[in-house]
């Protein structure tokens, strides 16, 4: 019954991961607040009961992989036509803490609960966003 739980609880995970970036894709658009991002895959993660880290769902990237604007409710930064991000929301079991592992790059849950986690590449458009990366249904 714990696997058949596991898998259950790992499946919406993962549709609750897709259902936010589809949120904050709808939001995206030159001179929306990065903040505004942000609360919109937060709505929906909040809505399933999963925790969500606090921190960020997302940022900008160019000259470094992790660069501004953080996509973070704190994140005044205005979308603007050609800027290039990175759309990353995470859900974990018991916890809303991230905790960087100590070769500065891998984040995990602070508990290393179970966690869902995707990213999408996309640019901001005129109108919109762009996904550049693969898009697989679920």
């Amino acid at each position: 019954r714990a696997a058949i739980k596991t898998a259950k609880t790992s499946v919406d995970a993962w549709a609750t991961i897709v259902r936010a970036q589809e949120a904050m894709l709808a939001t995206i658009r030159p001179g929306v607040r990065a903040a505004d991002v942000f609360a919109a895959g937060n709505r929906v993660l909040a809505g399933m009961g999963f925790g969500r880290p606090s921190q960020y769902c997302g940022h900008g990237i160019g000259v470094d992989v992790v660069e501004p604007p953080y996509l973070a409710a704190a994140g005044d930064h205005l979308l603007e036509p050609g800027m290039v991000l990175a759309l990353e929301p995470w859900v974990m079991t018991d916890t809303d803490e991230l905790a960087m592992d100590p070769d500065g790059w891998t984040l995990r849950s602070a508990t290393g609960c179970l966690t869902a986690h995707s990213e999408h590449t996309i640019a901001i458009t005129d109108d919109g966003a762009e996904i550049l990366t693969l898009r697989r249904p679920l």
